[in-house]
């Protein structure tokens, strides 16, 4: 036993030891890129070498990243909610990797969730956070399949913690455990082509999402569009 433990010890020092070389020409495609995490990763993998196209959802985004980054850093416009946005953002990635491949997608964009009680909501207020972080990144994902599979490259899928339990109402875990699945499943099918699949599962940040004024105000919002029949059934001691 404490051979199998040693032995594991040294195999773990050794894979995190390990640093991809020759980064120059190796591409990274990322969403998200506005603010935060992505915004961040963009600019640090940037630094190291490596050839980002970092997806904003506005031409500001794009313009203040590109601002404080090196020149080899491209932006481009993505709408996951969008179909022909997402065609559009697949040829950029295509014409930037030049016929290499890409080596590496990070996901990290997501929808607005109202958080609410589940009758407090209509259809549209699900579709606003699984259109983009749900459906959105599988269909980047698909349309990005052959350009990693040309690289053998990883695809790294940025998922909230929180929604692996049913904590948050609304769409919001719904997305979440639906990435958790899309991607246990895409790691299972992609090991035969050398593609690696992970996931970084991380806590609340202090942005938008976790201020408690903007979920006030969503509730707000919800409860004065309430029927009269919904609203009376709960009360204004529940609210």
């Amino acid at each position: 036993i404490l051979a199998s433990i040693l032995s594991l010890i040294i195999y773990w020092l050794i894979r995190d030891r390990y640093r991809v070389k020759n980064l120059n020409g190796k591409h990274i495609f990322i969403t998200g890129c506005d603010t935060g995490l992505g915004n961040s990763l963009a600019k640090w993998l940037d630094k190291k070498g490596f050839c980002v196209i970092a997806a904003c959802a506005t031409e500001k985004g794009g313009q203040e990243l590109q601002s404080c980054s090196s020149l080899s850093l491209k932006t481009v416009n993505l709408n996951l909610a969008d179909s022909n946005s997402i065609g559009r953002a697949v040829v950029f990635v295509t014409e930037q990797t030049a016929g290499k491949g890409l080596f590496g997608l990070v996901s990290n964009a997501e929808g607005t969730a109202p958080v609410a009680p589940t009758d407090w909501l209509r259809i549209e207020d699900f579709h606003s956070v699984l259109d983009v972080s749900l459906l959105g990144l599988i269909e980047i994902t698909l349309k990005l399949l052959p350009l990693l599979k040309k690289a053998e490259g990883r695809v790294v899928n940025v998922i909230n913690a929180k929604g692996l339990m049913a904590f948050v109402r609304g769409g919001y875990s719904l997305s979440k455990w639906g990435m958790e699945a899309f991607s246990d499943i895409l790691r299972i099918e992609m090991q035969h082509f050398g593609v690696k699949v992970s996931i970084v599962e991380h806590g609340f940040f202090k942005e938008e999402m976790a201020n408690s004024d903007v979920i006030e105000k969503y509730l707000f919002r919800l409860w004065n569009r309430l029927t009269p029949e919904i609203r009376d059934s709960y009360g204004e001691k529940y609210f």
